[in-house]
């Protein structure tokens, strides 16, 4: 092969060469694969560290998609190429097992998600949430709740509460809840429902304030992974879907404030 033996070269160097070659070439396993994965946007940052862990372990590579999980269910019914979905919620997955686009059994909870109401200015969010009820603001965000689970389970909160009817002219609806998230971020909203897992890292907020919803007020967010059928020949799917029960995967899922 003329392409190696120029790389290569000759005399000692071309020793040298071609045992680093060799070990490279050793060192990567024989099969390597890709797989495609939508993720939950919620779960982005996580998600992020997970599949670098997960190449660097096992060699696989990882293609990533962030969005809203009712958005990732009509992409899959018309023919999207996702070979796995890390959703939300619980309900799309196990549709997307009835109507055949998923793998029976092959379902699982990943993480269950919390919900915080949140700003990044330090002093306007109270701990108890007191701040919804007072109304003293402009603009709320929150993540569209018809294809969002985290802006259904934000109108639940405010149902709850007695503010919902209240607060009405002041939402904002993002696409999903990075949209709320970054609303709040760039003063568009002066305050946003967003997942913990956005402002929460390795036990503490970031910066500005926040108020994280009891879990009381809201059904449980059960995020459930599910192993589509164009992924079911893929090994990296199926290394992947087990890497997420990994204790590394866990422990990066529990830090950014998930229950699991």
């Amino acid at each position: 092969m003329a392409w190696m033996r120029s790389l290569l070269g000759t005399g000692s160097g071309r020793t040298r060469r071609l045992a680093a070659l060799s070990a490279l070439l050793m060192a990567l396993p024989a099969n390597a694969a890709e797989v495609t994965v939508a993720v939950a946007a919620n779960f982005t940052a996580p998600m992020k560290e997970i599949a670098a862990g997960f190449e660097r372990a096992s060699g696989h590579k990882t293609v990533l998609a962030f969005g809203a999980t009712g958005k990732f269910l009509a992409q899959i019914v018309n023919g999207a190429p996702f070979e796995i979905l890390l959703a939300a919620d619980e309900r799309i997955p196990a549709q997307l097992e009835k109507d055949g686009h998923a793998l029976d059994g092959s379902r699982f909870t990943y993480a269950t998600g919390r919900l915080a109401l949140w700003s990044v200015q330090p002093r306007e969010v109270d701990d108890r949430g007191e701040v919804l009820r007072k109304g003293a603001f402009a603009h709320l965000a929150l993540a569209n709740p018809k294809t969002a689970p985290y802006g259904a389970a934000a109108i639940e909160v405010m149902t709850r509460l007695g503010v919902l009817a209240k607060l009405q002219e002041k939402l904002v609806q993002g696409e999903n809840v990075t949209q709320s998230y970054q609303f709040a971020a760039s003063g568009n909203a002066d305050l946003a429902f967003v997942a913990l897992s956005q402002v929460w890292k390795d036990g503490k907020l970031g910066e500005g304030s926040a108020w994280i919803v009891p879990g009381e007020l809201y059904l449980p967010v059960r995020q459930d992974a599910v192993l589509l059928k164009r992924g079911r020949d893929n090994a990296a799917a199926g290394a992947l879907l087990a890497y997420l029960k990994s204790d590394a995967a866990r422990a990066i899922i529990r830090s950014y404030g998930y229950a699991l």
